[in-house]
């Protein structure tokens, strides 16, 4: 099939690479300006964190400042561009732009995975919304969700690469991708782990870096969807459905 000469203008502007680029940007910067704004303000210690020896802030802490509108904006800007990353994932193999799935398993861990990154999406959003300073069982349980969301979300994500991988054995990018996943999934839940132990332990200097640690492997686990929506901007419907007839021209994919 010939690629199409003429591309709707929508399509020469937008491509769905960008929601990964763009969110993790956004969310990167929301982290950084609140790191910031504590640091500049003399590391202050909030009417929310728990206790006279906690030095170092949650994130939630200085969220629920002065700033708290920034980490709104930022977490829901952030949950959209994660959540529209996996859906244009989905959409683009359904449209054979990108190497399809070859079976219902792949199918199905492709709407797991999406339907986690939406209850992570929520609840990121919430947790911003409902601050630990006003309402910190409530911010709590959403944040609880965000996590569970996530690991979810990407749990099913590298399931349904494994399979992809498994019948794609010539695909580099796939397994590149898959592994990248695979190291992402296990280091989010352990890092999970870890924070719900040092939270629940009350030792809240430690469990604040961890959580840091956290919102920044978040940012480069969103970053590995680039590399699998990238071949879409370039690519017309179809073009990879019969993906082994490509395999010979496209053994670097």
């Amino acid at each position: 099939m010939a690629p199409p000469t003429n591309r709707p203008l929508f399509r020469r502007i937008f491509s769905w690479y960008l929601f990964p680029i763009f969110g993790s940007i956004v969310w990167v910067g929301t982290l950084l300006g609140l790191l910031i704004d504590w640091i500049v303000a003399g590391s202050p210690h909030y009417p929310s964190m728990d206790s006279e020896g906690q030095t170092v802030a949650y994130i939630s802490d200085i969220a629920a400042e002065f700033l708290k509108p920034l980490f709104i904006a930022g977490a829901s800007v952030t949950s959209v561009c994660f959540i529209l990353s996996l859906f244009g994932a989905r959409w683009l193999r359904h449209r054979g732009r990108i190497i399809p799935n070859t079976s219902l398993a792949q199918r199905v861990f492709s709407f797991v995975a999406i339907t986690g990154a939406i209850v992570g999406g929520v609840g990121l959003i919430l947790l911003s919304i409902f601050d630990t300073k006003r309402h910190k069982t409530t911010h709590r349980v959403f944040l609880t969700v965000f996590c569970a969301g996530v690991l979810v979300s990407a749990l099913g994500t590298v399931l349904e690469y494994w399979r992809l991988e498994h019948h794609h054995r010539w695909s580099r990018a796939l397994k590149w991708s898959f592994w990248t996943k695979a190291v992402f999934f296990v280091v989010e839940l352990g890092l999970a782990i870890a924070f719900g132990v040092l939270l629940h332990e009350q030792k809240n200097n430690a469990g604040a870096i961890v959580e840091w640690v956290t919102a920044l492997v978040f940012t480069g686990y969103l970053l590995s969807f680039i590399f699998d929506l990238l071949p879409g901007a370039k690519s017309h419907t179809g073009e990879f459905k019969d993906v082994e007839k490509l395999r010979p021209q496209s053994a670097h994919y």
